[in-house]
């Protein structure tokens, strides 16, 4: 049986204790978005010993790039952005201090790796789900690298934010799981 768990940023130390693979997920807060080119942008500060333009211990990171926001609405479609695309730079975020990366598809064993070190974990949005995930967002706010467009940091407010848990902090994957579970063998 599936359970549902509730998150509520900004994250304490035993949150992702409780989560594990294929647990639905449901967030309120703050999390902040960032692809490919937010997350090299991250690193070159990371690498100089800068400022982040947040403070990212303990937050959460959406692999999104939403489309423009329609009349009253605070924000696009806002689906998850394949992940493995920000598999060079997860590592070193994690590090840092993030705790949560939200995006679609599997992860390299080098991330799993590290969600285990630092006790993060990886949520999967559904995709295809755009239009439900951008009705849980309640606020965005560019804050960040605005010259990249969909793809500057954005500051979200979501209310149940609808995930599930991909990769535990024990380093249990979904992806792998789940294939063993129905794998015919011959």
């Amino acid at each position: 049986m599936v359970a549902e768990k509730y998150l509520k940023t900004p994250l304490q130390e035993n949150d992702l204790e409780q989560l594990h693979i294929g647990d639905k997920v449901l967030i309120t807060g703050t999390i902040y978005t960032g692809r490919d080119e937010a997350h090299k942008r991250l690193i070159k500060l990371l690498g100089q010993g800068e400022a982040l333009p947040f403070d990212i211990k303990g937050q959460i990171i959406y692999y999104v790039g939403p489309a423009p926001a329609p009349p009253g609405k605070p924000i696009g479609s806002a689906g998850p952005t394949t992940s493995y695309r920000m598999d060079p730079y997860a590592p070193a975020l994690l590090a840092a201090g993030i705790k949560v990366m939200i995006g679609k598809g599997p992860r390299q064993q080098n991330v799993i790796d590290a969600m285990v070190k630092h006790k993060a974990v990886y949520l999967v949005a559904i995709g295809g789900a755009a239009v439900v995930i951008a009705d849980s967002i309640k606020e965005a706010k560019v804050i960040a690298f605005e010259d990249l467009g969909t793809e500057a940091i954005r500051e979200l407010r979501v209310e149940n934010f609808p995930c599930v848990v991909a990769n535990d902090i024990k380093g249990n994957d979904i992806y792998r799981e789940g294939r063993k579970k129905y794998e015919v063998t011959q």
